[in-house]
């Protein structure tokens, strides 16, 4: 995910009580792709993008209309 993603996936996590820290893969470089972390720490985190999702998904109940995303992070634009 971009930047402009990640700030909307940890609006989502936030909403939904789901905790992570939202940040780029290399501190260094903003515009590159960025991952979900369990500390804000470079040196300490481990990538927890993989238990995110499974953690949004599971607050959505399966078969129901509006179900959470299978796979990725499914974020509404915007706009609507």
């Amino acid at each position: 995910m971009n930047a402009e993603q990640a700030r909307r996936v940890d609006a989502v996590l936030r909403q939904l009580g789901i905790p992570g820290v939202v940040a780029p893969e290399d501190p260094e470089n903003t515009a590159g792709p960025w991952r979900v972390y369990d500390t804000a720490d470079p040196a300490a985190r481990r990538d927890v993008t993989a238990d995110a999702l499974a953690s949004v998904a599971a607050k959505f109940p399966e078969g129901q209309p509006g179900a959470g995303p299978m796979r990725g992070f499914a974020i509404p634009p915007e706009d609507g």
